[in-house]
């Protein structure tokens, strides 16, 4: 295992008054990021001389009088909360969950997004999370944090005990949902291994990550992957086939609006081994992170609270 205080680089800071970039994605040429934010829209990073310019919209309803640079919980079931996001490499799509109006998808020129899915099982979808794109078969793997509470109650969800999250397949072709996983503890982040023979999950309040087999001998179970000292984000997969986990150790007991933690990334291997501990307090000191990603050796790295991502070289 390597542990490493990772150097800060430049942030990549979000237009005026806007927070939140939860979640990031790159296109099939590597540009980006793309990431939603806290008035609705999804943005793309065009450089530095540019910054983020506008990309797509997840709400038909949504107004620039009313969204543009809202950080007003309330109107987010009106303008959108776009969150977890990826690119299908083949078509150019952009898919997203939004946490209050489903799981969408987006042309690779932008615009507004069409819903695919608003429910599974007759149960309409209350608080999207996380989503992850098989590159090999188009499969579309996402969760629901909850079927009782939304993101805007996002406090009283993880002071509830609520195990009501779901784990979660769109298949582009049939256009059918499936619900893998039920009685999951806060359903976040979500990635699918390189060989497409199993799927993690991360369960924000019971410290922990599962893994549901897709194939194989154990097909359609679940176990265990690994058991965490802090509460886990998203999940993203490397080149080589590892995953990052985004990791927030409590300083202390809960302190809303925010609690105080020690953010830092997590590098796992294939079968479970912690291959490397990246500190990440440099641009984030004591709030939390959602997510950290690596791409050519740099490391990105989102959050829900902040007004900017960040990218980290190790040292």
């Amino acid at each position: 295992m390597t542990a490493n205080n990772s150097e800060s680089m430049p942030e990549l800071q979000l237009p005026s008054s806007i927070t939140g970039p939860e979640s990031l994605a790159f296109d099939v040429k590597g540009e980006g990021p793309y990431t939603g934010v806290s008035d609705g829209r999804v943005l793309k990073y065009q450089g530095p001389d540019v910054g983020f310019t506008d990309f797509a919209m997840t709400s038909p309803n949504r107004t620039k009088e009313m969204c543009d640079s809202s950080i007003d919980p309330s109107l987010e079931a009106t303008c959108g909360r776009p969150l977890g996001l990826g690119f299908n490499y083949q078509t150019g799509d952009l898919y997203m969950v939004d946490a209050y109006l489903g799981l969408m998808v987006v042309g690779s020129r932008g615009g507004i997004a069409i819903q695919l899915a608003a429910a599974a099982q007759g149960i309409p979808f209350q608080f999207l999370a996380g989503l992850d794109v098989d590159q090999g078969n188009g499969m579309i793997y996402f969760t629901e944090a909850s079927t009782r509470f939304q993101l805007r109650d996002i406090q009283e969800l993880i002071a509830s005990n609520d195990s009501t999250g779901r784990l979660l397949r769109y298949d582009p072709r049939s256009r059918e949902v499936r619900v893998l996983l039920g009685d999951l503890s806060v359903a976040v982040g979500v990635a699918i291994s390189r060989d497409s023979t199993f799927v993690l999950v991360a369960e924000l309040t019971a410290n922990r990550i599962r893994r549901f087999w897709l194939g194989g001998p154990r097909a359609n179970t679940s176990e265990v992957f690994m058991e965490l000292l802090g509460k886990p984000g998203n999940i993203k997969r490397n080149e080589r086939g590892d995953f990052w986990v985004a990791i927030n150790n409590a300083l202390g007991p809960p302190a809303p609006p925010e609690s105080l933690v020690i953010p830092h990334g997590l590098r796992l291997s294939h079968d479970g081994k912690v291959l490397e501990v990246a500190s990440l307090v440099g641009a984030y000191e004591i709030s939390e992170i959602s997510e950290v990603q690596e791409l050519n050796g740099e490391l990105y790295v989102a959050s829900l609270v902040a007004a900017y991502a960040s990218i980290y070289r190790a040292n």
